[in-house]
């Protein structure tokens, strides 16, 4: 593994600071959860592909550069540096566009993928429903065949982005076999037939929604993939939920960093116990970096010249996906609970205003602290709890005995 940059790397990081320098917000944008919100993060993604900088590693063709594994991980590592805004389209850039380029046709990508890269089209998950969380096999909700298409009905829950979505992406029951009975839709969530309850969240904003189907029609043109092999589809989206495609190790160590110029103006150092833990979180958001490099590294050794298959730089998917899925969940708890402990009585006020006015000041705010916290919790849940994933690797990374179920 190599990790000085090449000359085009180091150019291609100097242009995306630069531009983060004179573009990125100097104060957070208001919650995406929020219609005001969703408008501004919707502003910003335009913003970024005017630039050629929303979708840095997809094929120029759908709005990206074509850009190597290594140059996306640098580019994530200057937007979070930057603390640009939260990507809204999310669930479209880092999920279904890999599965897109992995499932989808040509029609599907040349249709789908422009307007994601601009947020003209932002799309949620439908995935879990009121009987079916981490069992996602035992959804209820059925697909039933008409002319030209299917006829969607049932419920979905707790669909992440849905109360201020355009469209989603989930499965169906369309066959009796378990597994083998399930087909990948995408479906409009303004089509006739669909009503979108927005669930309010404790502080009042609407991250998720549920979704109510009754006889939605969707086109043929919508399924992803084959029909009744909508599994297959599903794993190649759930990889790149665990893996470094929504993760990448540029989050960590920004926050890292931050971390350490907290415990430097906090004087906290004086408590061992607490510096080892700073430490140790460094460490950790250093060594899941070098990991990425190495992974990096060997994909880029591995493709093919004029290769497009890849919406991100990764493939993402397989069992080690479950192993990074674990370790920057956990990681990402972990930062932000020593960084509360640095804070102490402060952890629910306005922090250390130790900076000067702007985005230096908001390094030590509480508030973004532990905003950061309350968001880090819910990362040993989705893309599969953290249980689910310490199984799959026990059975299928180990090769310990299955789990009785």
């Amino acid at each position: 593994m190599n990790l000085d940059l090449d000359d085009e790397a180091r150019a291609f990081r100097a242009e995306v600071r630069s531009w983060l320098v004179a573009n990125a917000p100097t104060t957070p944008l208001p919650s995406m959860d929020t219609p005001e919100g969703d408008l501004a993060h919707r502003a910003w993604e335009r913003r970024l592909a005017a630039a050629g900088l929303s979708v840095v590693a997809w094929p120029a063709a759908y709005g990206g550069r074509g850009v190597s594994p290594l140059q996306w991980l640098v580019f994530e590592e200057e937007y979070h540096r930057a603390r640009a805004p939260m990507r809204i389209n999310q669930n479209g850039l880092f999920l279904l566009a890999p599965t897109l380029f992995t499932h989808g046709t040509a029609e599907q990508r040349a249709r789908l993928l422009p307007r994601m890269a601009r947020a003209d089209d932002v799309w949620a998950q439908a995935w879990s429903e009121p009987g079916a969380g981490s069992d996602l096999a035992g959804i209820r909700s059925r697909a039933a065949r008409t002319d030209g298409g299917w006829l969607l009905s049932g419920q979905k829950t707790w669909s992440t982005r849905a109360a201020h979505a355009d469209r989603a992406f989930g499965l169906f029951r369309t066959g009796v076999d378990r597994h083998r009975g399930l087909t990948y839709l995408m479906f409009d969530l303004r089509a006739e037939g669909v009503t979108v309850r927005p669930i309010h969240q404790l502080g009042g904003a609407t991250g998720f929604a549920e979704i109510f189907l009754d006889q939605v029609f969707v086109p043929d043109a919508d399924v992803l993939g084959e029909v009744n092999q909508g599994w297959t589809v599903a794993m190649s989206t759930a990889g790149h939920e665990r893996g470094l495609s929504l993760r990448s190790p540029g989050r960590f160590t920004a926050a890292a960093q931050r971390l350490v110029r907290l415990w430097r103006r906090a004087g906290a150092h004086t408590d061992p116990a607490l510096s080892d833990r700073v430490v140790d979180s460094w460490i950790a958001a250093r060594a899941y970096q070098l990991h990425s490099y190495g992974t990096a590294t060997r994909e880029a050794a591995d493709r093919t010249p004029g290769s497009q298959n890849g919406s991100t730089a990764f493939r993402g998917g397989g069992h080690a996906a479950s192993m990074t899925k674990v370790f920057w969940s956990e990681l990402d708890v972990a930062l932000h609970e020593v960084a509360l402990d640095l804070l102490g009585p402060y952890a629910e006020t306005d922090g250390l205003r130790t900076g000067t006015a702007g985005r230096t000041a908001d390094d030590d705010r509480a508030d973004t602290w532990l905003d950061g916290y309350l968001f880090s919790l819910a990362g040993p849940i989705y893309a599969g709890t953290n249980e689910i994933q310490r199984t799959v690797i026990a059975e299928r990374v180990l090769g310990l005995p299955r789990d009785r179920r």
